[in-house]
């Protein structure tokens, strides 16, 4: 058995420094009540851009160009190694974790953004950094899209993990793609709550055969920080809860095992056996005997994509 961890805490909003010491905490605590998994929210550093939902279509785009910068400048580089107090705390606790984090690469543009998640196992190697393929709705004035290259499932120290981000969860072939990749453990960090979408969650716990976790990150407006720039006109409310979490975890083949977490901070945790993701298979194995690649097939192109290339001489 196996115990997960939710992260159901807040970040230090905008403050990806101060958020890094609070995650390698979080990691601490969570691996000293015996997790093997630690998986923080979608986003979780610097902080999801939730005033993206809240800004008035045609406002002043200086709103968006201000608020942009800020974000920017406080997202991770991997090139910098900017996770390694993260994989420095999975290493000297031993435990597997899942960040989400907002990237920015400076081996390419140096400014676009990605919503992305991580995989760092138990000895501190990052595994897979998968990007979301397609940013939701308003998500599309800060991010760029993914690509095929990190739509994959790793064998790690607790099981075999993949990862879908948010509203990415809702596109069949890219489950599909986890699903044909022997995965255990699918984790769907989110900015999503409520009821339709732990339907969701348990419908693909059903389709998958796998355990899954979704989970977003608790948030109140007393976590935004006082000096963000329109602070008082995008969350007016004192006292409002900006995101409830609702951390849950379903058993394969569906039922809840834990949570859900509903406005309430901490961590939920919960048992994971993860042999009886693939014997929950038996009845129903959507890329395996329920599969009818004489009818259907799927192919996913997992090469890198690149804008520019460059060849010497």
């Amino acid at each position: 058995m196996t115990k997960i961890a939710i992260v159901q805490q807040p970040p230090v909003y905008l403050d990806k420094q101060r958020s890094l010491d609070r995650a390698a905490s979080l990691i601490a605590e969570a691996a000293a009540q015996g997790a093997g998994l630690v998986a923080f929210p979608e986003v979780w550093l610097p902080g999801y851009p939730t005033y993206v939902w809240r800004l008035r279509p045609g406002a002043d785009m200086r709103q968006t160009d201000e608020l942009f910068a800020l974000s920017q400048a406080d997202s991770v580089d991997l090139a910098r190694d900017d996770l390694a107090p993260v994989r420095e705390a999975a290493r000297e606790h031993g435990v597997v974790v899942a960040m989400g984090h907002q990237e920015i690469d400076s081996g390419r543009s140096g400014s676009t953004l990605f919503n992305s998640v991580a995989i760092i196992d138990a000895d501190g190697r990052l595994l897979n950094n998968h990007r979301k393929l397609m940013p939701t709705n308003p998500e599309r004035m800060v991010w760029g899209f993914g690509d095929g290259s990190t739509l994959r499932v790793v064998e790690t120290a607790v099981g075999r993990i993949g990862a879908l981000i948010c509203w990415e969860n809702y596109m069949p072939l890219a489950r599909y793609a986890l699903y044909a990749q022997a995965i255990d453990i699918y984790l769907a960090p989110t900015w999503d709550s409520g009821e339709t979408w732990h339907a969701t969650m348990q419908h693909i716990a059903r389709e998958g055969g796998c355990w899954v976790a979704g989970y977003a990150t608790t948030l109140e407006a007393g976590d935004i920080p006082a000096d963000l720039p329109w602070r008082d006109a995008l969350f007016p409310e004192a006292g409002e809860w900006i995101n409830p979490g609702d951390a849950v975890l379903y058993r394969p083949f569906g039922g809840c095992a834990a949570g859900p977490m509903h406005r309430e901070k901490g961590l939920l945790f919960g048992e994971i056996d993860i042999a009886a993701a693939r014997a929950s298979r038996r009845k129903f194995d959507a890329c395996g005997h329920y599969a009818r690649p004489d009818v259907f097939t799927l192919h996913v192109n997992r090469a890198p994509q690149t804008p520019v290339v460059f060849s010497e001489g």
